[in-house]
């Protein structure tokens, strides 16, 4: 039988509409990533489908559901939307076996198939610091680990001392038994010191399946350590007649016992007027005897420390003198002067002496021929060669 050629048209082109809406069938899922023990909801949608049929399946490949009907037995998953558009199943209490690629079936010529896969996060357990004996003695060495297990993918630790991160630290990550979760710790060491004493140290342990709130765990750190001693005294420029107070400052863990405090290696003399209250020694009166070496004694049960002062009483009209003029620098100064002065009468002297000889000398030398001594001289002035020769000079 042979066809018309309009009847061949049609079903060519019926077939291309059939061939058409075939491709544009395919089934669309998305990944999903849910919390251990929360829900995971699977959609697989299908923008063009002509009554063809929907089905999921799990990672083994059981069906779950087939349309709108239920193949698997299994309480925790559930039917949410069923239509020739859209499949949409949830699966409640997820559990880490429920991870794995999930598969969505459009039942054309062929079957269309698209993949979901379902991670689960495993929540880490609250981590535990471990290591710590209280007290610690200043100087020793402390190690702390902090340890958290449970955690899918491994979770991170970070120490911090009063709210300051500490970097140098060991990490370690281990496989749990059932070989999709990890256990990791990390170890902080350090040498205990008297300004850690009351510091709060903290491990904290970050993980997406969190949503940003970390777990922590803390330790308030307690060190023990020798007194540490400083006498302050009330003033520093103590007179004759006042009073004076010595605070012996001790600090320590544990606290010291009272402070000890004595003058020059011994006993304080004078009971009556210096008198110790509590960690203060308040001496009344001052005069030159209370001078010397104060000394103030902590002690704890870790050891006892000590720390001096040196006590100088001072003269107030001593001061007072010591604000008029200095006598002993005027009277040096004119001892310098008087002396300047003998020196300078002892040179002209001898100037003078030399110059009286030569004027003798002339006079001597025109003599022979003159009748006074002023013809003398200048007599000897007329003659200057040989005047070297007859000058005479008084030493």
């Amino acid at each position: 039988m042979r066809l018309k050629p309009s009847v061949v048209l049609r079903l060519y082109s019926l077939c291309g509409i059939l061939i058409q809406g075939s491709q544009g069938q395919f089934p669309l899922t998305q990944n999903v990533t849910v919390i251990e023990g929360e829900t995971a909801t699977l959609t697989c949608r299908v923008d063009q489908n002509d009554n063809t049929s929907l089905q999921w399946s799990n990672p083994a490949q059981q069906t779950l559901y087939f349309d709108d009907k239920k193949a698997l037995r299994d309480n925790r998953i559930e039917l949410l939307r069923a239509s020739w558009h859209e499949l949409t199943i949830r699966v409640t209490d997820v559990s880490l076996s429920d991870e794995g690629q999930y598969t969505c079936s459009l039942f054309t010529m062929p079957v269309k198939t698209s993949k979901a896969f379902l991670t689960v996060l495993g929540v880490p357990e609250s981590p535990q610091i471990t290591g710590f004996v209280s007290p610690v003695m200043e100087g020793d060495r402390m190690e702390l680990t902090c340890k958290t297990s449970g955690s899918k993918p491994a979770a991170d630790i970070r120490w911090f001392k009063n709210d300051k991160e500490v970097k140098d630290v060991k990490y370690l990550k281990e496989e749990d038994a059932n070989r999709k979760t990890f256990t990791v710790s990390s170890t902080m060491n350090f040498k205990a010191d008297r300004s850690d004493d009351g510091a709060v140290v903290s491990c904290r342990v970050d993980h997406e399946s969190l949503h940003s709130t970390p777990q922590i765990a803390m330790q308030v750190l307690e060190i023990h350590y020798i007194p540490s001693v400083k006498i302050i005294p009330s003033t520093l420029w103590p007179e004759e007649g006042q009073s004076i107070t010595l605070i012996c400052e001790s600090k320590g863990k544990p606290l010291p016992d009272p402070v000890l405090w004595t003058k020059d290696g011994g006993e304080l003399p004078d009971p009556e007027r210096m008198i110790v209250n509590g960690r203060e020694l308040n001496i009344n009166f001052l005069n030159k005897t209370d001078n010397g070496t104060y000394r103030c004694e902590a002690e704890n049960s870790i050891g006892l420390n000590s720390a001096e002062y040196v006590l100088i009483i001072h003269d107030p009209n001593a001061l007072a003198g010591q604000a008029g003029p200095d006598h002993a620098l005027i009277g040096g100064i004119v001892a310098v002067v008087v002396f300047v002065t003998l020196c300078s009468i002892i040179l002209l002297g001898r100037y003078l002496a030399r110059h009286k000889g030569t004027y003798l000398t002339n006079e001597a030398k025109g003599a022979e021929d003159a009748p006074d001594a002023d013809t003398a001289i200048i007599n000897a002035e007329g003659s200057q060669v040989n005047a070297e020769e007859k000058k005479e000079y008084f030493i």
